[in-house]
């Protein structure tokens, strides 16, 4: 197999890399996964060296397109930190009060420790299973199934809420009261939150997303489209930054070699991407659902069902 250096050398031009850095910001903050569309969009646009070094990204210790995720997924970060920071500086000084007093109190308390008991599982779960399941699913055929299978993760998350609402509804008649809205986060248990990172997990496979499967987690629990987007959001920023981090000895080691300027082309594309898009996001599920992403997972992943088949 050749050196992972002389597989960067003209692999990725800067334009590639500029829409794969939109592409990343974009995709891993809408519902649609990231990782799904980095490994489609690719055979969809006839980048057939690029697809070729993607199969074999999974067994390459060293392969330098894993490197260049490091950079997709660190300007995502960026993104998410650059919008929420007076969130997380709060987070993280009420995390500071909590420990000092040995417990929460306040609401801001109660969100950090949610997300801290979020972030194990999909922690552990990510150092123990990513290479076998990028291995096996950073394939376009296997990609565009499970793309499918997140837009009918989206229509059934959906489901349940409207079932749960409804069953609310007729309880509060029974009793003579009025139905109570969307639960706050506050109200989560910190079992529910293990839930939610477990949840969170799955968007290791190639397909499924990370917002996605998160917010259909909460919104299983009855919190409101604007509550479970807001959780997502926060709760993505530390795992993709840890993740980012953890693998950035790769992007400046060997691996690296001949994409760096394109990886930090796409960086900055992804990390102005992400910032735009979460700011639209968050205005779009105050009053909107899943379900026109769900709708485009299920056409779009038809079609390039579809067309890697032919």
């Amino acid at each position: 197999m050749p050196a992972p250096t002389i597989l960067a050398a003209g692999a990725i031009s800067f334009l590639q890399a500029l829409i794969l850095g939109v592409l990343q910001g974009a995709s891993e903050l809408f519902p649609i996964s990231s990782l799904g569309h980095t490994v489609l969009l690719p055979t969809l646009f006839g980048w057939h060296r690029l697809v070729a070094v993607q199969a074999q990204a999974g067994s390459a210790h060293d392969s330098f397109w894993l490197a260049f995720l490091v950079a997709l997924h660190v300007g995502s970060a960026l993104g998410l930190l650059a919008y929420f920071w007076r969130d997380w500086v709060a987070i993280a000084r009420a995390f500071a009060r909590s420990i000092a007093r040995r417990r929460a109190q306040e609401p801001l308390e109660r969100l950090a420790w949610l997300i801290v008991a979020a972030s194990i599982p999909a922690g552990v779960i990510a150092l123990a299973l990513q290479k076998p399941l990028t291995r096996m699913t950073a394939k376009p055929q296997a990609a565009a199934l499970f793309l499918i299978v997140n837009g009918l993760i989206l229509l059934g998350a959906e489901s349940m809420r409207r079932r749960a609402l409804a069953r609310g509804r007729a309880r509060a008649r029974a009793a003579g009261g009025r139905a109570a809205g969307g639960r706050s986060l506050r109200s989560l248990s910190l079992r529910e939150a293990l839930a939610i990172g477990v949840a969170q997990s799955s968007a290791l496979i190639a397909g499924i997303s990370r917002d996605g499967v998160t917010m259909s987690a909460g919104l299983s629990r009855r919190l409101s489209h604007e509550t479970a987007a807001r959780f997502a959001f926060l709760l993505a920023t530390p795992i993709i930054l840890a993740a980012g981090l953890y693998k950035l000895p790769s992007l400046v080691g060997p691996a690296g070699a001949g994409i760096r300027g394109q990886a930090l082309v796409a960086c900055l594309a992804a990390a102005i991407t992400a910032y735009l898009v979460v700011a639209f996001l968050v205005r779009w599920f105050r009053v909107r659902t899943l379900a026109p992403f769900a709708l485009y997972c299920l056409l779009f992943g038809a079609a390039m069902s579809i067309y890697t088949a032919t």
